[in-house]
């Protein structure tokens, strides 16, 4: 009699586990005749039940769910209650600023009005506002502090004051807002340095030149150029009046500047020293728990039998698989643009004047360039996710439901049509044409989410649409599978893709600075270097599961050790973004301790890093077909030797709030930006398209040499980029920050130094090395791809399967056909497994 589960799933356990001791008994005291039952005993013992559902589960420790969903509940708790305080105690916003007789400087409609304008006209991928932003330009916050300053200083050295700078210094920290009634006032001195400021930058916006990289006469509109002035002004009245009961300004006395008592904080420097404590314990509790259970933990190869991996034509793709050759050939086309780009920008901070005798300002000015530089660095990394999803959801699921290449299509139009539409809206918006001036297509908004208000809730749609597909696809593979398994963790990582990004709408051109700024990152950190990192993780684990390198097990420990490394301090680490945004302090103490926690999931990451190497060519040399990834392998390698540099080492760098206090904004920001997106996702993005790629390219027209170039060229242009001038120059800067002041490193002439032109002309190799040795060769791959691919002929396959094992048992193991194994004639049948996919049989092959 089998017992079936009831409403007591502790009691249906506890017979379950009498059955199988009674089963065993029979097989020790009654031999093989039992045994048949002692297996199916084992096999039901092995099983977790679900009420009603009949799902099973692989065996997984309860303590890997309640650490994921204690990080999880804890961060977002947290994440939650900052939320809050960034809603009711970040910097007011005046509803009015007037002068001491009472009238009009400007209002707070002005100073919104203000934001817009410098957001539309791409002046944020320009200059910065507290300290986020381009890195050519100046830090409007910290311009206008100076001048104001300086005005004040002199308004009162005219007056006969016999100590006119620290009367100034005293007059810009002493707070007179009125909360009660939302009124600001200004001393008769501060509104005449807020006319001053108005007339420099009246000045400023209308040259009618490109010497400065933008085009001529950006803004000329009176009524702008006051609005604009306006909302440098707010920021920087809420760098130096100082937060009510305390003895720092609204942004923790950010920037330096001693002309108002702008000194690193008592917080900033006990932040940075408890952040470099957390990390010093986190490291040797990493160590520690290594070396204790590294065998249990981490990358390890599955111990079978020799394989035999299926090669490139033996492995039929179905029709949306074919399609993802289309994706792969648009995303090394954006990939080659925004290289192009970078290249245009680089030569601005090089020489401002031409490009090579041409006013390429004219037509393609800075704040346009790296514009679209940005925008296409997530384009085109994300696109090969997508495209990565759908290449892998019907080797997950066994099959491919009818229609599913048309969905794929549909993507990739949408996928064009907003590149080509968000980048046409933000180079309107740019060049500041009336009418498209408010307009939901064309205006720009904040940097990361420059493209356009309609633009960016059309990618939000597709990315959901992206998700349904693949949904649609693995649906009949969930039905038989627990929820916490490898085809539902792959669903979860790729929902979190659209819903996190779509926080970012949250933060709109007219939202309070602090509170755009609060959801802007969550899509800059959380999106990108959380859970893209998860998703990255989960896809690279399923790849390896399904070449039969590592058992499903291993996979899902690795994938659930991700999620509790990389969250516990990458979701509240997040905060690291706002230390002088305007938040309050817990922001900042907050953000420091948690921020130094993630650089530990790299630690480990590089710790692994050779384990992970060697799982192919262990597999390799078992095998009597060669590996047919190498290269994919290698850049996921080098994936995880920039995420431990670029992200790790260059982002720790910069994120320790006294360091962060002097260089926000400096090259430092865009050595680290440079070494984590394009050495992690670019590379990452660079290796997936190479995997499914291997697949749709005939074996006979695989260009294994240009897959070598493309990956040393793309690896040394990096290396060559960050180490020869971006570190350098991003030294440099810092310490000029540190010892001339932060405005004085902020300047064009700083930028323009002949020593600071020398470092950015190096770079030149580099790119080029990069451009010509690394993207082309990957853009005439993903050509291959669609110029020769196989005809897909495939509605179902081996579910996960993307190798075979040569024995005649395990034929049989994978297949599900049976054989007949055994001596000198005698033969028995040989137990069917119980779970009909390879990943999981592989697990109970090592069960005694």
């Amino acid at each position: 009699m089998r017992l079936r589960p009831d409403s007591n799933r502790w009691l249906f356990k506890f017979f379950r586990r009498e059955e199988l001791r009674a089963a065993q008994h029979l097989t020790c005291r009654y031999g093989r005749g039992a045994a048949r039952m002692g297996r199916k005993a084992e096999d039901l013992s092995d099983q977790v039940w679900v009420k009603g559902s009949g799902r099973a589960e692989l065996n997984l420790s309860k303590g890997w769910v309640q650490g994921v969903a204690l990080v999880m509940v804890f961060g977002f708790f947290v994440m939650g209650m900052l939320a809050l305080r960034t809603y009711t105690d970040s910097m007011p916003l005046p509803q009015r600023v007037t002068g001491p007789d009472g009238q009009m400087v400007y209002s707070g409609a002005d100073v919104t009005a203000g934001q817009q304008t410098f957001l539309r006209r791409g002046l944020q991928q320009y200059g910065s506002v507290m300290g986020h932003g381009g890195y050519l330009g100046p830090d409007y916050t910290a311009e206008y502090l100076r001048i104001s300053a300086e005005d004040i200083k002199g308004e009162l050295a005219g007056t006969g004051q016999q100590e006119p700078a620290e009367a100034a210094k005293q007059m810009l920290r002493e707070n007179r807002y009125d909360e009660a009634s939302g009124e600001l006032v200004f001393t008769a001195e501060q509104v005449s340095a807020f006319e001053a400021a108005t007339r420099h930058y009246a000045d400023f916006f209308g040259t009618d030149s490109t010497k400065f990289g933008l085009i001529p006469q950006v803004i000329t509109d009176p009524r702008e150029i006051h609005e604009l002035t306006a909302f440098f002004s707010w920021t920087a009245w809420a760098s130096a009046a100082e937060r009510p009961g305390h003895s720092y300004s609204y942004t923790n006395n950010w920037p330096p500047e001693p002309r108002v008592d702008n000194t690193p904080t008592a917080d900033i420097v006990v932040w940075s020293g408890l952040s470099l404590t957390a990390l010093l314990v986190g490291l040797g509790a990493l160590f520690a728990l290594y070396g204790r259970w590294s065998r249990n933990i981490g990358w390890h190869a599955a111990e079978q039998p020799s394989l035999a991996f299926r090669q490139p034509g033996e492995v039929q793709i179905t029709k949306a698989q074919k399609v993802t050759s289309w994706f792969f050939f648009v995303v090394a086309a954006l990939f080659l643009v925004q290289a192009l780009l970078g290249g245009a920008i680089e030569h601005y901070r090089a020489d401002l004047s031409t490009f090579f005798g041409i006013d390429l300002a004219q037509v393609l000015p800075f704040n346009l360039a790296r514009t679209w530089h940005v925008q296409l660095s997530l384009f085109w990394t994300a696109a090969a996710f997508l495209a990565a999803g759908i290449f892998l959801t019907p080797i997950i699921a066994g099959r491919e439901p009818r229609r599913q290449h048309w969905l794929a299509w549909g993507l990739l139009g949408a996928l064009v049509i907003v590149v080509v539409g968000s980048l046409a809206g933000e180079a309107i918006s740019i060049f500041g044409a009336d009418w498209a001036k408010g307009s939901i297509f064309f205006d720009q908004q904040w940097e990361y989410l420059d493209l356009p208000r309609f633009w960016q809730a059309l990618l939000i749609v597709g990315l959901f649409l992206w998700i349904a597909i693949v949904y649609r696809g693995i649906r009949s593979r969930l039905k038989t599978e627990h929820k916490l398994n490898m085809p539902w963790l792959f669903l979860y990582a790729g929902l979190a893709i659209p819903a996190f990004y779509a926080v970012g709408m949250l933060a709109s051109t007219g939202s309070h600075l602090t509170v755009a700024e609060f959801w802007r990152f969550w899509v800059v950190h959380l999106w990108v270097e959380d859970f893209l990192e998860l998703f990255t993780t989960v896809m690279v684990a399923y790849i390896f599961v399904m070449l039969g390198v590592v058992r499903r097990r291993i996979a899902i420990h690795i994938i659930f050790l991700d999620v509790i490394l990389y969250s516990a301090g990458g979701v509240i680490g997040t905060m690291h973004h706002l230390y002088f945004s305007g938040t309050p302090v817990e922001h900042m103490a907050l953000g420091a301790f948690f921020s130094a926690l993630e650089v530990i999931p790299l630690t480990f990451l590089t710790v692994e890093a050779w384990t992970f190497l060697q799982l192919g060519s262990r597999q390799q040399t078992r095998s009597s077909a060669p590996f047919p990834h190498r290269w994919s392998v290698m850049f996921l390698v080098a994936v995880g030797f920039w995420n431990f540099v670029g992200a790790g080492v260059f982002g720790f760098l910069i994120n320790l709030p006294i360091v962060s206090y002097y260089q926000i904004g400096t090259a430092l920001t865009a050595n680290h930006a440079h070494g984590a997106m394009m050495g992690v996702y670019g590379m990452l993005a660079v290796g997936l398209a190479l995997f499914a790629l291997r697949y749709i390219v005939p074996a006979a027209k695989w260009p294994d040499k240009l897959a070598k170039i493309s990956f040393w060229s793309l690896n040394i242009g990096l290396a060559w980029m960050v180490f020869v001038t971006l570190l350098p120059l991003g030294i440099l800067q810092l310490w000029h920050s540190v010892n001339d002041g932060y405005f004085e490193a902020r300047t064009l002439n700083y930028i323009t130094e002949p020593g600071n032109a020398l470092l950015e002309w190096m770079r030149m190799p580099g790119d080029l090395i990069l451009i010509i040795g690394g993207v082309l060769p990957f853009l005439w791959i993903t050509y291959l791809g669609i110029r020769h691919g196989i005809k897909p002929t495939a509605t179902q396959m081996p579910p996960e399967t993307l190798y075979v094992e040569e024995t005649p048992e395990a034929a049989h193991d994978r297949t599900g056909i049976p054989v007949r194994a055994g001596a000198a004639g005698t033969a028995e049948e040989l137990p069917r497994s119980r779970s009909r996919y390879a990943s999981d049989r592989r697990d109970e092959a090592d069960e005694p």
